[in-house]
């Protein structure tokens, strides 16, 4: 079973943005997919299980961005 949420990430500017919120995010127990879409901000995690948004949310202010939706 795979569950997908869609995010909104504010801050992001460049490839290197992207790949920061994609490795931290990833790190999460049971995410096995992370697509971000740079020009809206669209965060997509796909996991394993359902997950807590506050896990998201320290996961991307972890990358240095704020997760805003």
């Amino acid at each position: 079973m795979s569950e997908s949420t869609t995010y909104t990430v504010t801050g992001m500017t460049c490839g290197h943005c992207v790949q920061s919120v994609r490795d931290e995010v990833g790190r999460i127990d049971g995410v096995t997919s992370v697509k971000v879409d740079l020009p809206t901000g669209a965060v997509t995690v796909e996991s394993t299980r359902d997950l807590a948004e506050a896990e998201v949310r320290a996961a991307v202010a972890e990358a240095g961005y704020e997760l805003t939706a």
